[in-house]
């Protein structure tokens, strides 16, 4: 049942929205499908995809209104929250797949089968995509009411499908903490270039990566070892490899190199990257990926860090003091 600062009248839905094409939804939704389940929260901006993976990694994809030539959330622009739920993330991927996003599905199989291909922005539709071909298509989103499934309509020449995924509540909705108001680092660089250093790193079968932002050289690095040996890349502080670079003291995390190389997706379509670390040592990732049509759309990724032995003999101190 709706709230009543939610209720609208029955013949109008609590949240529509229609957009052209289902690809560039499906593109950016893939990229944060490492987790089975999906925290939503509808806005009068857009509407946020988060993802979480046991508290340690998180990815939140938000598809602002300019993604759809249809947006209408009826509810209070004032109130404090906004529509939230929680769905399984398989399905509705797996709806958004039914006409348009078959050619994006296909050439991601392509560049897992052609590490060459880490260079090309996959997101551009070839000579033979549904877009270039002119076949229409639309996707439409339709949430009746609080607790109500999440309706997929889509439509195709003469072929119309709706999906009805059942919503709950979200499990865990606070987000991973990440201080903008302490940051050690941020650099900005073209998304390419950390797609192809995990590339490097990868065939190590590393279990963790380290990440090291220095005010000297070497700036940046990302180092690995696993059971056949260690390899490093190093990034050199120059306008045609870092676009930005502001390191306010040394910063050294490691990571589980499994969680980091689930945003390989985001890489491959992002156009730039912006790394950033916390005093708490907490990892931002931040993708700019840029749509057909000049939309600009963020995807954002929080890596929790290992716990280093310092923090760890801090933690025993603390606990035998308090005894």
């Amino acid at each position: 049942m709706a709230s009543p600062v939610g209720s609208v009248s029955p013949q109008q839905p609590l949240f529509r929205a229609i957009a052209s094409s289902t690809k560039r939804i499906y593109q950016l939704l893939k990229c944060i499908s490492f987790s089975p389940k999906v925290d939503v929260q509808l806005t009068h901006d857009g509407i946020r995809f988060a993802a979480d993976h046991s508290r340690v990694m998180q990815g939140v994809a938000f598809l602002d209104q300019s993604l759809f030539t249809t947006y209408t959330l009826n509810w209070p622009e004032n109130a404090k929250t906004t529509p939230r739920f929680q769905m399984n993330f398989s399905a509705l991927l797996e709806a958004l797949q039914i006409f348009g996003a078959a050619d994006a599905a296909a050439r991601a199989a392509k560049t897992e089968a052609d590490s060459y291909r880490s260079n090309l922005r996959n997101y551009r539709p070839d000579a033979f995509s549904h877009q270039t071909l002119g076949m229409p298509g639309t996707c439409c989103l339709v949430y009746a009411e609080e607790g109500s499934s999440l309706s997929v309509i889509l439509e195709e020449s003469d072929v119309k499908t709706q999906c009805n995924i059942v919503t709950y509540t979200p499990e865990s909705p606070d987000d991973i903490p990440f201080d903008r108001e302490d940051l050690t680092f941020k650099i900005i660089m073209q998304a390419r270039w950390l797609l192809d250093s995990l590339s490097e790193l990868a065939p190590l079968s590393p279990a963790q990566i380290t990440v090291s932002a220095l005010p000297n050289a070497p700036y940046l690095k990302l180092a690995s070892s696993g059971a056949i040996g260690s390899a490093g890349v190093d990034f050199s502080n120059g306008r045609d490899l870092l676009e930005t670079f502001s390191v306010r003291e040394p910063w050294v995390q490691s990571f589980k190199f499994d969680l980091v190389k689930s945003a390989s997706e985001a890489m491959r379509i992002a156009s730039k990257v912006s790394f950033r670390g916390d005093g708490q040592g907490v990892l931002s990732l931040q993708f700019m990926v840029e749509i057909e049509g000049g939309v600009v759309s963020f995807l954002d990724f929080r890596f929790v860090p290992y716990i280093t032995q310092e923090e760890d003999e801090d933690s025993e101190f603390e606990s035998e003091e308090e005894e």
